[in-house]
């Protein structure tokens, strides 16, 4: 029905012309001989209707082969198909066409060239990152094994490096993985406390050197409740949310963690008692590099970690959320859709 309603709005006044001087001519032969005039007039009427509905019919059809030959032409701008849509559009369009077909193909080998490149980057950042862990595990032996032989100030440091380096680490994986056009999540059922005591386990050292006072609480029935969810890109955003706990820890901090139902969601809140974020600043917790306001302790922070946290929730279908009153906490929910 548009196409009808479009092809009459551009040939309507062609047909208007055409019709006019069709009734011109019948007033002509009315003035000379009103008897003719009146025996030919149903003819000329017939006449007039069946022109009109051709000329639509023509035009119309060839405005949809026209309409689909420059969608097949967008889709694939090859020759073959620029060929086939100059003949449909006519020599007043020809030089148009070519220089569009010129500009899309060149496009296209831009794109390509850019895809093969961030392809090539892609794949020298995972392979860096994997060589980096050799060291990092080294680390880790030498800490779990000679640590009685270092002095208590030094192993604290080195765990801080160590646990820097892991996170920047999976940071670079991530922001990666968040870029790339090839998804590689594992959704599986897993066990919600058991995600969330590993993440704590790799942050063991520093939680109890900076003497974090750690809860887990789960509302009635929650006690063992499972997630279908990616184990890993879990276990990632609830790093990147304790470590923050741990960098922005005040005096004898806290760090609660709950789990609860609302509605048809699962709920998992993560709440430290730092100093928070300014209201202000809240709605802007989740953007690319932001770190807050200069004396929050956040002068060396990259504003990446929350980021890839919302970035890495919104593929597994995951809401991220931040609560915070200024000087009284900061606090992230997970909710789990989809779950009666």
């Amino acid at each position: 029905m548009n196409r009808v309603r479009n092809t009459v709005r551009q040939y309507g006044p062609w047909l208007a012309l055409v019709l006019c001087v069709d009734g011109f001519a019948a007033l002509l032969l009315w003035l000379a001989d009103v008897r003719a005039f009146r025996a030919l007039s149903g003819v000329i009427l017939l006449a007039s209707v069946l022109l009109a509905a051709g000329a639509l019919g023509t035009a119309g059809y060839r405005a949809f082969r026209r309409e689909q030959a420059f969608l097949e032409f967008l889709n694939n701008p090859d020759e073959r198909h620029e060929e086939i849509l100059v003949k449909l559009a006519g020599p007043a369009q020809t030089a148009s066409v070519r220089k569009l077909g010129e500009t899309l193909r060149l496009r296209e080998r831009i794109s390509a060239l850019a895809n093969a490149r961030a392809e090539d980057y892609e794949e020298y950042v995972e392979a860096w990152a994997h060589e980096i862990r050799t060291p990092l595990s080294l680390l880790t032996f030498l800490l779990d094994n000679r640590r009685e032989e270092l002095p208590e100030s030094v192993g604290y440091k080195l765990d801080v490096i160590r646990n820097r380096m892991q996170e920047y680490v999976e940071q670079m994986l991530y922001y990666a993985r968040l870029k790339s056009v090839h998804k590689d999540y594992l959704f599986e059922q897993i066990d919600i406390r058991e995600c969330v005591e590993e993440v704590l386990e790799d942050y063991r050292i520093l939680l109890e050197e900076k003497k974090f006072d750690v809860t887990f609480q789960a509302a009635a029935g929650l006690a063992e409740e499972k997630v279908y969810t990616d184990q890993r890109g879990l276990g990632f955003i609830l790093s990147q949310v304790i470590s923050n706990a741990v960098k922005y820890s005040g005096e004898d901090p806290t760090l609660e963690i709950s789990f609860s139902r609302s509605g048809h969601e699962l709920m998992l809140r993560i709440r430290n008692s730092g100093m928070g974020v300014r209201s202000c600043d809240l709605p802007h917790v989740f953007e690319k590099g932001f770190t807050g306001g200069a004396g929050d302790g956040r002068k060396n922070a990259t504003g990446m970690g929350l980021y890839l946290a919302r970035g890495i929730a919104g593929e597994m279908n995951l809401k991220l959320e931040a609560a915070s009153e200024w000087g009284k906490g900061f606090e992230i929910r997970v909710l789990f859709p989809g779950v009666d």
